[in-house]
């Protein structure tokens, strides 16, 4: 027999327990199956379940929610937590992408808990656990460390509970692992508080590293995405409901604008234009100098994952930066560049004798595969190639994380230490009950979550740095710090009161940074 837990569908009915209980309509649930029994006989229950933070657990929308699936067995569960877009728009979250189809799950019986705090009779139970989950032929001796181990788990913690699991999956405790995953599959909810919803993210991407899914998770996505109108609603909801990227853009364009005020002809490189919404204000504001406004063009690099979000090529892009400069009274140009900043070469930027030269590095450079991917080392040779190029100023926006070169379970502890504090701020803005929080989390948060906990090599794309590094890669090249505005700064002040006071705003070592509370998100930086 094979029984399938679905977690998400769980947790949302879990204060109904001892009920029948139906699960939603999920689409390409994940399924890790084993052969054999493998289930938690309801006898072992235990106190030690979190069952205080189930029952405040919020009862599901009526949502149906797309996921992987992953192929290699090593557990048997059903996982129904999305899987979904870029927050950062990389290249490589294309992958393949199929028609969904719906995965109804069976009722479940399945206990809470597979830990009895009964040590008299410790062996016993263990021998009785493992010969339901994991055949008869597993020794308890061997065992007996990890059963020890589950013991001294805290009780109801979240956090707690999947710092455990992230620990035994980079350990391969697989039996440790799948106990843990079983207890938090009743403890996560895409419609919970902020740590339910990420823990649901995080607990998807542990599942399908455990199942040796993660290197190959891109491509066996099995939903469609969200048509192209709905994907640029949700990243609107997104840009307007966090400040992470208004405050990315106006740092860079004050560096910009500060670096160019003095030309009449300029052209600006951005090597991730998406849909080119950083650049109205610019225009705007060149629109309005003193002196009148300059000539500019601007080269706007971008690969098909942005297309299809935008509902089209870069020319869309180009139409609409046109029609504002027009109705601004600003000569422009739009220069379209389709590829990945990876293979951006002299030829493809169309250099001209007499323009002064500005570089845009927001929120991309992390996707750009360093010396710890390929001996190639695209990332410092792109900033080398940048530097050649003999900019006035080059703007880069990047979010505060280490997730690129540490091991396993310190990225995983990175990850949720960071992301608890995006899925909290959402919370202040963005109501609970809006219909529309959970395609915002899904399509725009989700899938670098589940990247970086489940994939490694060239799959695992969101490979973020903290300042220091980038500065030292920077300076390597041959940079140097270009101060920011004191203006611009204030301003973004002003942008951050209007959200929430918890917000904040420190300039260190020539550099801003934006954070939540005591948890630096991103940082903005000018370098010429």
């Amino acid at each position: 027999m094979v029984v399938s837990f679905t977690p998400l569908q769980a947790s949302d009915n879990h204060g109904k327990s001892g009920k029948s209980q139906h699960s939603h309509s999920v689409h390409n649930s994940m399924h890790l199956r084993e052969s054999g029994p493998n289930y938690v006989p309801q006898n072992f229950k235990s106190s030690r379940n979190g069952s205080q933070m189930r029952k405040n657990s919020p009862q599901s929308s009526n949502v149906q929610y797309c996921t992987l699936e992953s192929s290699s067995a090593v557990a048997t569960h059903s996982y129904s937590s999305p899987s979904t877009t870029s927050f950062s728009s990389a290249s490589e979250s294309q992958g393949s992408h199929q028609d969904c189809h719906s995965d109804n799950t069976s009722e479940s019986h399945v206990s809470a808990s597979c830990v009895t705090e009964d040590l008299n009779d410790l062996k016993d139970k263990l021998k009785e656990i493992e010969s339901v989950m994991l055949g008869p032929e597993i020794d308890v001796v061997e065992n007996f460390d990890t059963f020890k181990l589950l013991m001294e788990f805290p009780s109801g913690d979240l956090k707690q509970l999947l710092a455990a699991c992230a620990r035994a999956v980079g350990e391969n405790n697989f039996t440790a692992a799948k106990w843990l995953m079983t207890e938090l599959t009743q403890m996560v909810s895409v419609s919970g508080e902020p740590i339910q919803r990420l823990g649901a993210y995080l607990l998807e991407g542990l599942v399908a590293r455990l199942s040796s899914s993660g290197s190959s998770i891109y491509k066996a996505l099995k939903c469609k995405e969200p048509t192209s109108s709905d994907l640029l609603s949700y990243m609107h909801i997104l840009y307007e409901v966090c400040p992470y990227f208004k405050f990315g853009y106006m740092s860079a364009n004050g560096a910009i604008a500060e670096g160019l005020k003095n030309e009449d002809r300029v052209h600006i490189i951005d090597f991730q234009i998406a849909q080119g919404s950083q650049w109205v204000t610019l225009i705007q504001a060149l629109a309005a100098r003193p002196s009148g406004p300059p000539h500019v063009r601007i080269t706007g690099i971008d690969d098909s994952f942005n297309a299809y979000a935008r509902g089209g090529g870069l020319h869309i892009v180009g139409q609409r930066l046109s029609r504002l400069a027009e109705s601004c009274k600003v000569p422009f140009e739009f220069h379209p560049a389709t590829m990945s900043g990876c293979e951006v070469e002299f030829k493809d930027l169309g250099i001209r004798p007499g323009e002064a030269l500005a570089v845009n590095l927001a929120f991309q450079l992390h996707h750009v595969p360093d010396e710890s991917v390929s001996t190639t080392n695209h990332r410092d040779r792109l900033l080398r190639f940048v530097k050649s190029l003999a900019p006035k100023v080059v703007t880069l926006v990047e979010q505060e994380s280490n997730t690129n070169t540490a091991a396993f379970f310190p990225r995983f502890m990175e990850t949720l230490d960071y992301y608890t504090a995006i899925f909290e701020s959402i919370d202040v803005t963005l109501p609970r009950e809006h219909k529309e929080r959970i395609n915002v989390e899904q399509h725009c948060l989700a899938r670098d979550i589940v990247n970086i906990i489940a994939c490694e090599g060239k799959e695992r794309v969101e490979r973020h740095e903290v300042h220091g590094k980038w500065k030292s890669r920077f300076e390597m090249a041959g940079f140097t710090p270009y101060p920011l505005s004191p203006l611009v700064n204030a301003t973004i002040k002003s942008l951050l009161e209007s959200y929430s006071d918890k917000y904040s705003l420190e300039e260190r070592d020539g550099a801003l940074y934006l954070g939540w509370m005591n948890r630096a998100l991103v940082v903005s930086s000018a370098w010429k």
